[in-house]
């Protein structure tokens, strides 16, 4: 991390509950060469990755729905969320992250993944990387229900969706999730459903 534009003067916490918020002046220089003090606050959460599902033969998907609080606050009625498979990174990486986090969420035991690209979701506020990978699965890849995790408070209903109603529930608005509508998107453009 080496701007020659950028230099940090300060970084303060504001919150450490959940994951960490920060509070961080630091000296930029504009392009007209002029210094300039700033303030921003930054939210570290850890990085994450993201996967969707998908079946060629019976072109199907695997999404999840799940009660999410932040959309409940900001209007979503009900506060449910119809989402690709996601999960912070901790300590592992993507590849493994992503993994992991399928056969938690979802039930399925994946090998072959394939990483799509990778995204900060909310530049302006998230320190966040989230990385995107899709893989192809199968009824035999299934080992157990899904759901998530007791101890992690999680509660996911493994959601198996035609294509074509998936894309359709962007437009009615029924899948608001932006790394869902990402993954749906790809899949369509590049041919692969």
């Amino acid at each position: 991390m080496n701007n020659n534009k950028v230099k940090i003067l300060k970084t303060e916490i504001l919150s450490d509950n959940w994951y960490t918020l920060n509070k961080v002046t630091f000296e930029y220089q504009k392009n007209n060469g002029t210094l300039e003090t700033q303030s921003r606050e930054a939210y570290d959460r850890g990085n994450g990755a993201t996967i969707l599902l998908y079946n060629k033969e019976s072109e199907t998907v695997i999404l999840t729905k799940q009660f999410r609080l932040p959309t409940y606050i900001n209007g979503n009625a009900d506060g449910m969320m119809i989402e690709a498979c996601a999960g912070l990174l901790d300590k592992d990486n993507p590849e493994e992250c992503i993994k992991r986090e399928t056969e938690e969420e979802l039930g399925y035991e994946i090998s072959d993944v394939k990483k799509v690209f990778e995204v900060y979701m909310s530049p302006g506020s998230v320190t966040e990387i989230l990385y995107f990978f899709i893989a192809e699965y199968s009824k035999s890849m299934k080992i157990n229900d899904g759901g998530g995790l007791e101890e992690e408070q999680e509660e996911i209903e493994v959601m198996e969706l035609d294509i074509e109603k998936a894309l359709e529930m962007i437009d009615l608005g029924e899948i608001k999730d932006a790394k869902t509508i990402m993954l749906l998107q790809h899949v369509r453009l590049k041919g692969i459903l």
